[in-house]
């Protein structure tokens, strides 16, 4: 598998509007172009970090996806982004709550 990491400094009063947007894309994305779905979280730093899963970087790279309301939500709230962080997943125990 493939993770991709993203870290962005938002707006304080603009965070539900991002987390609105976040949600969008990240809906589209996972119908759309087959990725895992990804989590999002408010580190306490005060950035928020975002990881994506992917089966592959071939699959990510293929992706296009149009959810232009959602990515418009997200970038009126963003402040700085930071570089995102490719990987590739070396071992695997996380488990999602039942």
């Amino acid at each position: 598998m493939f993770a991709v990491l993203y870290r962005w400094r938002i707006d304080p009063d603009r965070e539900d509007a991002f987390r609105q947007g976040w949600e969008l894309v990240t809906r589209a994305i996972h119908r759309s172009c087959g990725s895992h779905g990804s989590r999002l979280h408010r580190a306490d730093d005060g950035t928020w970090i975002a990881y994506a899963l992917w089966p592959d970087a071939a699959t990510r790279e293929r992706c296009d996806h149009a959810e232009d309301e959602g990515r418009r939500l997200m970038a009126e709230a963003v402040v700085e982004r930071f570089p995102e962080t490719t990987m590739t997943v070396a071992s695997d125990l996380l488990h999602a709550p039942a």
